[in-house]
């Protein structure tokens, strides 16, 4: 069906909805007097006013934006002084990123120690050289080896007894020059001996080394010290790659981290694959210096089986008997791109890498053995030429080589090589067994972390000897604070009415939520073969009271008696519980739907959401099996709070939200963003990304969140429809996206019109600071802009980090008053100095308990801040918002609209078209859903219905 182009690709979610659009909003403003409640424009713009955007340039935004402010007022509140909004940059160039605004000084100062080692800037004068390596060869391991010959042979000749380091692709670097600025030379690589006395073969291997340029080490001294504002990243490369030169020799490299079988126990992980242990190493440049980031690493890597075993392992069955083609896809997905070594000849162990599986078994396998086509049957080729008897010749063959000339191997003489890391994605077992490999205590990893330095030998390092570097062997002692708790406030009716968390942690006895959210229509479909009639409408009966206990107007018995489901029934299931509510409460509508799943359930779980969310237009709350047995108060009293917010209720409120007391939130209407891109699975070549936007929908209580969502191409990191614009052959020029969805959804929800914006943005890497910056930043100007002449709202834009490898630890393990009980730091830890950026506003701030393992702290970087937050105003702002999280009584580790954002996009996943190699009976005969078309163009995700968008039902 044809849909407006507004929502061709992503559709509102979540919190109260911005209900009509256009014609509701085309009012003009009357003057400052509304409270902040003046409309905005409408989607259509006179006429005059247009400008073509179908691809607007960065720069345009520096005229459009330059000089504008803020008109908003709040009844009774004095506007707060407003610095004049200043128009984002046309380039990275211009830009600069906000300077630490002072340090913090809240809370109660600690000392923890740090996994980051102090590097002593060298004094030496480094060089850059380009390095030329004929015939041209994409494997760095070939490369460097190449270059481990040369300089073995040159060093103290041609090389004037430098020992230089290399990138493995095209840069060299030495401490001093060369004694030349360009030379060639040839060098040879021995192939492997074949063992049947035959001469062995040399690679020959032209190298040519110019002189590029001399890398300085002054700017860097500069930019730690603060007198430089950009980090000369080639200096800071050098480094990195001196210090990772001895550890590749030694260990298998994956990005910044190296393993190694010798470096910890192996462990099993199921299915063919195992784990191995390692480290991560990184230079970063800090206030306090260089400093070397160190810690414990772990990852899966495929068994240095043979074929024959791996594939037993993979598909848990005897593979004597001939394989369906299940078992054949499943084989081929693992073993694509994996390089084996061949057995049947004798030491010479030649290596190959996969590139398919034969259709036939190995036995009726031929090919031709001459121009003239004359065929031979695999058998007969290793019987007649290697005197081998093949033993399995029902299994299929390894295809190796390219397509135009595949080479046929029988799975029995190959074995996998050794330390080759499994890229694809782990399965539910595989994850658990690594996680439970990862995860260590604190003191542990500390130790592990200390012995890791000790090993490396840093100080011992030719490398590092070489080039003046000296790293210290102890984790930095680091000054932190530790935050206060907020008060929570509950509902006047609970005999507890607010609530001061311990620890990060509360519970919900003797509270009523804040704001109970009502459910007279409900049912309950089983789809649990072990749950009998009898436990499931216990189960439910349980659940009403919860319900009822926690503060919400829930009936207490199910509007139907509960229905039993086959799963592979989902659609008829869930169509007939709603048609016969329907024809029952005539006039009403089904308003929540409790699904009991089997533990282990496939894909029913992805398809109940979509059917529900973008069909029917139903909220839901699923229950496994094994908690409809447990029955558990606490799993119970979980599972209420998220029915809540999926009905529309609130949970719990911050005091200092209420008592508008919350910096630069409560002084004026504001609204808090989060969002994330999640990427598809390592393996899926071309399943678009997904992106998402929550926002605040209330003022001043910043609980509730509505959310937008899209599909965009494979791997895009920038939010792709934050705004945009097209032309309507009736109406000319229109503007939509989803940040202006989520202004407009506000205005109607709240009344007011935000005065500010604060952007928590979740999943970015250093390197993309200046791009998404640039993208987003002038997306939000121009959503803003297309809502009402003049309207820039003041923004703070902050990267929210969890993928980095920064821990924090007490300085005393046994101190009670700076540790949980898991031995981690407290909640509400925070640190703005020594590790952080030499001079940009960034912090650590671990906001949540520790349970198992050791916590990682989140990493809040400012890229640009119009509302001038001092560092106390927005460390406790996002810490506090942290105990605001829907789904538990616990403070968690990343700013909620952030979390959510990485919900509601984890969520669109399953509204996406499964591969069809993975696609089961139960998506057949479905609609169609996101992905890629045929053509390359993404399809955009299926509608969600309007009931749906109006609350979190992402939680």
């Amino acid at each position: 069906m044809a849909r407006h182009p507004q929502y061709s690709q992503h559709y509102q979610v979540g919190g109260t909805s911005g209900g009509r659009s256009g014609g509701q909003y085309s009012q003009s403003r009357s003057g400052r007097g509304g409270g902040g409640t003046g409309g905005y424009h409408g989607q259509q713009q006179p006429q005059q006013q247009q400008q073509p955007r179908q691809a607007p340039a960065v720069s345009a935004v520096v005229e459009q934006f330059s000089g504008l402010g803020v008109e908003v007022s709040v009844p009774a509140q004095p506007a707060p002084p407003q610095p004049s909004v200043v128009a984002p940059p046309a380039s990275s160039k211009a830009l600069r990123f906000p300077l630490r605004p002072g340090r913090g000084q809240t809370g109660v100062k600690c000392i923890v120690k740090v996994n980051h080692f102090f590097a002593e800037l060298p004094d030496k004068d480094l060089h850059h050289y380009d390095v030329t390596i004929t015939p041209e060869v994409t494997s760095r391991g070939v490369n460097r080896a190449v270059m481990e010959q040369l300089v073995k042979l040159h060093r103290d000749s041609s090389l004037g007894h430098r020992l230089p380091v290399y990138d493995g692709r095209k840069s060299l670097y030495t401490a001093g020059p060369l004694p030349f600025h360009y030379k060639d030379f040839q060098v040879s690589l021995p192939e492997e001996d074949d063992g049947c006395g035959t001469p062995r073969r040399d690679r020959q291997f032209k190298v040519v080394i110019k002189f590029a340029a001399r890398a300085d080490l002054h700017h860097l001294g500069q930019f730690l010290a603060g007198r430089q504002a950009d980090a000369p990243q080639e200096a800071l490369q050098v480094l990195d790659i001196v210090l990772r030169e001895l550890p590749t020799h030694r260990y298998s490299p994956v990005g910044r981290s190296f393993y190694s079988p010798d470096l910890g126990r192996r462990q099993p992980l199921g299915d063919g694959l195992e784990s191995w242990r390692g480290f991560y190493q990184s230079i970063r440049p800090t206030q306090m210096g260089l400093s070397l980031n160190i810690d414990m690493s772990s990852t899966a890597f495929i068994e240095p089986l043979p074929v024959v075993d791996f594939v037993g392992k993979l598909l848990n069955k005897d593979i004597s008997r001939p394989l369906s083609d299940a078992d054949r896809i499943k084989i081929k997905k693992a073993l694509r791109g994996v390089k084996v070594e061949v057995t049947h000849r004798g030491t010479m162990r030649r290596k190959y890498r996969i590139s398919g599986l034969t259709s036939q078994p190995t036995q009726e396998l031929m090919f031709p053995v001459d121009d003239r086509g004359t065929m031979k049957s695999v058998m007969e080729y290793f019987r007649d030429t290697y005197h081998y008897t093949i033993r399995s010749p029902s299994l299929p063959c390894l295809q190796v080589g390219n397509q135009e000339r595949p080479n046929y191997l029988p799975m029995e003489v190959c074995k996998i090589v050794e330390g080759q890391r499994y890229t694809k994605r782990l399965n539910e077992r595989q994850v658990t067994a690594l996680l439970k490999v990862t995860c260590q205590r604190p003191r542990e990893r500390e130790l592990d972390i200390l012995q890791t330095v000790y090993h490396n030998a840093y100080n011992q390092d030719p490398y590092a000897q070489e080039f003046g570097i000296r790293i210290s062997d102890r984790l930095a002692l680091v000054e932190a604070r530790i935050l206060p708790a907020p008060w929570l406030k509950y509902h006047e009716t609970g005999r507890e009415k607010d609530c001061l968390p311990q620890d990060g942690t509360w519970n919900m006895m003797n509270k009523k939520m804040v704001d109970g959210g009502t459910v007279n229509y409900w049912a309950c479909v089983n789809f649990s073969r072990t749950v009998q009639d009898n436990i499931a409408r216990g189960f439910c009966n349980d659940l009403a009271q919860m319900c009822l206990i926690s503060g919400m107007a829930f009936a207490a018995e199910p509007i139907i008696p509960v229905h039993a489901a086959r799963p592979d029934q989902v659609e008829r299931a869930l169509k007939s519980v709603y048609r016969e509510v329907q024809s029952k409460v005539k006039g009403k509508e089904l308003e929540l739907l409790i699904a009991i799943l089997p533990d282990n359930n496939g894909s029913l779980y992805g398809d109940l959401k979509r059917i529900c969310e973008t069909d029917l237009g139903l909220v839901s709350q699923c229950c496994l099996t094994k908690h409809v047995f447990k029955r558990g108060k606490q799993y119970l009293a979980n599972v209420a709070l998220k029915i809540n917010v999926k009905v529309g209720g609130r949970n719990t409120v911050l005091v200092d939200a209420l008592s508008r007391r919350l910096p630069l939130v409560s002084d004026t209407p504001t609204i808090i963003f989060g969002a994330d891109v999640t990427h598809p699975h390592p393996g899926e070549d071309s399943s678009p990304s997904i992106a998402a936007v929550v926002a605040s929908q209330d003022w001043p209580e910043v609980t509730k969140y509505a959310g937008l969502v899209c599909a965009q191409a494979h791997r895009q990191e920038l939010i792709q429809d934050l705004y945009k614009t097209w032309v309507d052959p009736q109406k000319g020029t229109m503007n939509g996206g989803m940040i202006r969805e989520l202004l407009i959804s506000f205005r109607s929800a709240s009344g007011y019109k935000p005065g500010r914006i604060i952007f928590y943005r979740d999943g970015v890497s250093e390197g993309q600071f200046y791009q998404v910056l640039l993208h987003e930043l002038d997306a939000i100007r121009k959503a803003c802009a297309s809502l009402e002449p003049n309207y820039q709202p003041l923004v703070t834009f902050v990267v929210v980090q969890k993928r980095h490898h920064t821990r924090l630890f007490a300085n005393d393990h046994d101190d009670t008053r700076t540790t949980d009980k898991s031995g981690n730091i407290l909640p509400g830890t925070v640190v703005d100095s020594k590790i952080c950026h030499p001079t940009e506003f960034d912090f650590y701030l671990c906001s949540h308990a520790g349970i198992q393992g050791t916590s990682r702290p989140a990493h809040y970087h400012v890229l640009w801040d119009e509302n001038k937050f001092t560092a106390d105003g927005l460390q406790s702002l996002t810490n506090s918002l942290c105990y605001t999280y829907a789904r538990c009584t616990r403070s968690v580790s990343i700013v909620p609209p952030a979390y959510y954002a990485h919900l509601a996009a984890f969520r669109a996943r399953f509204y996406m078209e499964p591969d069809a190699s993975e696609a089961g009976s139960v998506h057949r005969n479905t609609a169609p859903r996101a992905g890629n078309r045929q053509d390359g163009s993404i399809r955009p995700l299926p509608a969600l219905k309007d009931k749906v968008k109006k609350v979190m039902f992402y939680c």
